[in-house]
């Protein structure tokens, strides 16, 4: 079953309506934190789907949503985070090093395994 909405569900960072995702895998290559990930999914029509790994290296860049070419997915509003008493990760080494560990693994997530 697919996620619906386009609100943010519990203050999260990123989030996906993957009733609209095709599975490019566009918003995986130009995550530069490693938060996106593809999984493995027989009822998707290729075979996979997006998956937010680790939303708490989520930075707020936006370049997920910003190149999403069917409003598939969305970034919290930074004032919206703020007023939760949360905020946005920061970029770090071992973020940059997943993100190039995932591309490399044809942008499929590193932990097919989990959830």
């Amino acid at each position: 079953m697919g996620t619906f909405t386009t609100v943010n569900p519990g203050n999260q960072p990123v989030w996906v309506n993957t009733n609209n995702c095709k599975a490019c895998d566009i918003c995986v290559s130009v995550c530069p934190s490693g938060v996106l990930g593809m999984r493995y999914d027989h009822t998707s029509t290729l075979g996979a789907m997006i998956s937010v790994d680790h939303p708490e290296d989520c930075i707020g860049c936006s370049e997920c949503e910003l190149s999403c070419p069917d409003f598939a997915i969305f970034v919290a509003e930074r004032s919206d985070l703020k007023a939760a008493g949360l905020s946005f990760a920061k970029l770090t080494d071992a973020a940059k090093e997943r993100q190039a560990a995932i591309i490399a693994n044809n942008y499929m997530s590193l932990n097919q395994g989990a959830k």
